[in-house]
């Protein structure tokens, strides 16, 4: 890389970007997974004249199917056939076995992520690193305390390199969030964007000792929002809706692709796409007065925010906003949080996933 990043502050470590070291090395590369992640990865192995050598799964999933037309192969067979290699993680998982099974691997192979966001086309290259320094910068310096830089920097460098010590050099558990930042307390109004079947609801209940004021929910795929429905049958004061968030009250095109992608949009892009409305959270917020605001929904965070000005200057909700959809996520969303409302308090958290997945930023009034 050129002398530019050479003089980048020290926080961050990669000198060079994954990317880059793949152009200037020719080990064979050996693809794990073979999901949407691993159709990005091979689009960008192209982009810089390399090509994967295998690629494999666990070997529960290998049945002799082909993918980009290699036959997908177990890692023993690899090993067999090419000897030294790179293995390259192509998909998610926070499942202990599946992690415990990429460590093996990476202690008698050289194995990285090679980072690719959910949403949207930055990747964390050189040019992209060095236009955004100073708002990366700005960002950092938003976060105080020690366990959030270390996320902040450990999420920064993943991006860069993939390494993997970064991903598992900087958990933390959900215990500590909501015990140490969040405290919720017994009269909590709880409003739940991206409710998914109920699992943060769950969440939400276990940590307020299930003594809330109310809960009101959002899930935009229809069948997702059957099992909603299941789950709270039972709930006490509680709005469950089958709307997404958006930054105006409109109808948009939700596509569920059933893993990395589910999005919300202004157009009709594949025969999964279904009308959805989608509404502001501080249309919401009138109604319900929020006091903690989750927000996981796809990549559509930006959005969210800019239809929850009101609320975020009034600055009473504790917010748990996730951060790793969009490669530019984990700085630029405190930057704009900060830009409405300054008397926030700042931090990140990444919770155990393969990639930098479940990777959250909490902000929280200054006076709590």
């Amino acid at each position: 890389m050129g002398d530019n990043i050479l003089a980048l502050p020290d926080f961050i470590r990669e000198k060079t970007t994954i990317w880059d070291f793949l152009k200037n090395d020719a080990t064979p590369l050996v693809l794990y997974g073979m999901g949407n992640g691993a159709d990005i990865v091979i689009s960008q192995l192209e982009k810089i004249g390399r090509k994967p050598s295998e690629i494999i799964a666990s070997d529960d999933f290998v049945r002799g199917q082909l993918f980009h037309g290699y036959k997908v192969k177990k890692l023993s067979q690899v090993e067999e056939e090419l000897g030294d290699f790179i293995v390259l993680i192509c998909f998610g998982t926070q499942i202990d076995s599946v992690i415990e099974n990429i460590k093996s691997i990476a202690r008698k192979h050289k194995t990285y992520v090679a980072y690719v966001p959910v949403f949207g086309e930055n990747i964390m290259t050189e040019n992209f690193l060095l236009e955004n320094i100073d708002d990366i910068i700005k960002a950092r310096n938003l976060f105080k305390d020690e366990l959030s830089l270390k996320a902040f920097d450990c999420c920064l460098n993943f991006y860069i390199f993939g390494k993997l010590f970064y991903l598992f050099d900087c958990e933390s558990e959900k215990d500590e969030v909501f015990e140490n930042i969040l405290k919720l307390k017994n009269n909590e109004s709880y409003l739940d964007l991206g409710a998914y079947r109920g699992d943060t609801i769950e969440e939400f209940l276990k940590y307020s000792n299930g003594n809330y004021s109310h809960i009101t929910a959002l899930e935009p795929d229809k069948k997702t929002f059957t099992k909603l429905l299941d789950y709270g049958e039972n709930l006490e004061n509680a709005c469950l809706l089958n709307k997404g968030i958006w930054n105006r009250e409109e109808v948009l095109y939700f596509e569920n692709r059933c893993a990395r992608g589910s999005s919300l949009s202004g157009e009709i892009k594949g025969k999964k796409a279904l009308p959805v409305e989608v509404t502001t959270v501080d249309a919401l917020d009138r109604e319900f007065d929020f006091t903690y605001i989750k927000a996981d929904v796809e990549g559509a965070e930006k959005e969210m925010l800019m239809g929850s000005l009101e609320t975020l200057k009034k600055g009473k909700a504790k917010w748990n906003i996730a951060v790793y959809h969009r490669t530019e996520d984990f700085f630029r969303l405190p930057l704009l949080i900060h830009s409405i409302n300054p008397n926030y308090s700042f931090y990140m958290r990444h919770h155990k996933y393969v990639p930098f997945w479940d990777t959250n930023i909490y902000c929280v009034p200054e006076e709590l």
